[in-house]
């Protein structure tokens, strides 16, 4: 607490003296005008001491924030038992998603194919967090993941540049593998299972979220299809036209605004 004194308290060199002794109003108000300045500065400090604010810019500190989440939030707030997608599915249904189960956190090894691991390893890999899901009818299953990665936002602005110029989210050679927990619908939701997926590197968070989809009965698919090229008007792939593009894409966007709304709540965007 920062606790105001009488101006009177001072003398002209602002050294304490008993009180009740007379000073010119001149040294009244220069002491008073010192004592406040004293003030809105301790209580700029404590303020800043609360929030954890070292003194960068807002953006800066909730992108170093953003990356301690993985060891911070429950992981119900990160993977909700449940998730409402409202107008998600195919001409705008309403979806929702039941968690199967939530794989321990770990590291990256294994967890992409070659290929993946290599596009991803500039920004190094802090925790991975996966959850899968299925949806009301148990027809498909979804992988959701959270790549909490080292890296600062120079990296991942110029790996997110690099999606967007080369298509990366687009290749068939890049997409993320799935979690199939034993003794649940998705134990049979391995590799040659995935149809469709999304991957996207964050900018304002040291993060990349990736969702990735199957049917659950462990049919295999010849050619995943990104969920961007699924989602298209007029697509008629059986991936497609069974709404898995949408599967993904709707997952991973409701679980990237439930990290955000712990990231900057001024980022979220509407469901």
């Amino acid at each position: 607490m920062v606790s105001f004194g009488q101006p009177e308290g001072y003398d002209a060199h602002a050294r304490p003296r008993p009180l009740g002794v007379r000073v010119g109003p001149r040294t009244a108000a220069a002491a008073a005008c010192l004592v406040l300045g004293l003030g809105l500065i301790g209580g700029a400090a404590t303020g800043s001491w609360l929030t954890g604010d070292s003194g960068g810019s807002g953006a800066d500190g909730g992108f170093a924030a953003a990356g301690g989440l993985w060891h911070s939030l429950p992981v119900d707030q990160l993977f909700p038992p449940t998730v409402e997608g409202r107008g998600a599915g195919p001409g705008g249904a309403d979806r929702t998603w039941t968690r199967i189960a939530v794989a321990p956190d770990g590291g990256c090894a294994h967890a992409f194919d070659p290929l993946l691991g290599r596009t991803l390893a500039p920004l190094g890999c802090r925790r991975l967090l996966r959850a899968t899901y299925t949806d009301a009818t148990e027809s498909y299953v979804t992988t959701v993941g959270l790549l909490f990665t080292k890296a600062d936002a120079a990296t991942m602005t110029a790996l997110r540049a690099r999606f967007d110029t080369e298509h990366l989210a687009e290749r068939t050679d890049l997409v993320p593998r799935t979690y199939a927990p034993k003794g649940t619908v998705a134990a049979g939701f391995g590799d040659h299972q995935r149809a469709s997926w999304t991957i996207s590197v964050l900018t304002d968070a040291p993060v990349v979220v990736y969702a990735v989809s199957g049917w659950a009965d462990g049919r295999t698919v010849d050619t995943p299809q990104p969920a961007a090229e699924a989602l298209r008007a007029g697509a008629t792939s059986a991936v497609a036209q069974a709404g898995l593009g949408h599967e993904a894409q709707g997952l991973a966007d409701r679980v990237e605004r439930a990290l955000r709304r712990h990231v900057d709540p001024a980022t979220e965007q509407p469901s």
